[in-house]
């Protein structure tokens, strides 16, 4: 029976720092699924730097030349986390893997967790998304907006994971399933529920960054849980038409009560409850427009089709850079 191929997908942005010390493990945990027969020997870690500045690509290349199954692909520039992912899913279907795993490269994630994925994988499940047992590495700040998020985001009616982000395993199957979603805003661990083959979920404890610091500030945070409700959801807009329902219905009872109180002789000139009425619906109309503007600003940015990635060098092509095709799946 042929062994499945497995690929590591890791995407780096300026990890210089971590990468020597991850590099390892991750192809430790390759060679010893293939010595264990688990997976096949085609099997690969495949590293995706996405456009870093710093010595990331050069520590890819040397960890390439010096053993055949790490492989890596550059791209011409920085495109955001969840793009370097699906760059390096796409990159390995076209190289003809059974199954991508995805991770970060911080080894925060529990690589060991790829042998339970695995068991799923051989059970049928064509996607298995890695859990969290718990976030007591994170502050209490960062712990209670995360699963804050996890829960608002079921609320506005996404379908998420609880406590996953990226650590995942797709099978063949569900990869190609992913590649016919054509948009450009990415939000993938809401877009993996969506695809609808057998799933399961593998818990694992997450441990301390080992090196570097984290390229995910509170503002990059903000704005992919932004990304992610207003990519898997318009419910935003519908309670906003909600919203204006309701004021509409409390302004038509407050006329009938001015009206009612200038029949009656007992108006009373005030500028506060005026002034108190003007900025509160100021302030409310700016921030519908803001958030009719973005979901228009996601339908200008899809119209445009522009490549979700391009894949500007790989360790594994001996071509030169002007030799090589620019697409953003290969069809090898």
């Amino acid at each position: 029976m042929k062994k499945t191929v497995l690929y590591i997908v890791i995407p780096c942005y300026n990890e210089e720092e971590v990468l020597p010390l991850t590099g390892g493990q991750f192809l430790g945990k390759i060679k010893g699924l293939i010595s264990q027969g688990r997976v096949g020997d085609e099997s690969r870690v495949l590293y995706v730097d996405d456009g870093s500045r710093d010595g990331t690509w050069r520590i890819i290349e040397d960890q390439a030349r010096a053993d055949g199954h790490v492989m890596g692909i550059r791209q011409s520039r920085n495109r955001g986390h969840q793009n370097a992912v699906l760059a390096g899913l796409m990159e390995s279907y076209a190289l003809g893997c059974d199954a991508a795993v995805s991770i970060d490269c911080d080894g925060q994630d529990d690589i060991d967790a790829v042998d339970r994925m695995l068991d799923a994988y051989e059970d049928g499940c064509e996607i298995v998304y890695g859990v969290r047992e718990d976030r007591h590495t994170d502050t209490f700040f960062k712990r209670f907006t995360a699963e804050s998020y996890y829960r608002f985001l079921r609320f506005m009616g996404a379908e998420v994971v609880f406590n996953h982000a990226d650590y995942r395993l797709m099978g063949r199957r569900a990869i190609e399933a992913l590649s016919q979603f054509k948009e450009v805003n990415l939000f993938l661990r809401g877009m993996a529920p969506l695809i609808g083959f057998k799933s399961t979920a593998v818990s694992y404890a997450r441990r301390e960054r080992q090196a570097g610091r984290s390229h995910y500030p509170l503002g990059k945070m903000l704005k992919l849980a932004f990304d992610g409700i207003t990519s898997l959801s318009v419910k935003p807009i519908r309670m906003i038409t909600l919203t204006g329902i309701a004021i509409s219905l409390i302004s038509l009872i407050g006329i009938l009560w001015s009206l009612i109180t200038v029949w009656t002789g007992h108006a009373v000139p005030g500028w506060a409850s005026t002034a108190c009425i003007v900025f509160f619906m100021g302030g409310l109309q700016a921030l519908f427009m803001g958030i009719i503007g973005e979901y228009i600003g996601k339908i200008y940015l899809e119209t445009k089709g522009r490549p979700r990635y391009i894949i500007e060098r790989r360790t594994f092509d001996a071509r030169e850079p002007d030799e090589r095709p620019i697409c953003e799946v290969d069809k090898r």
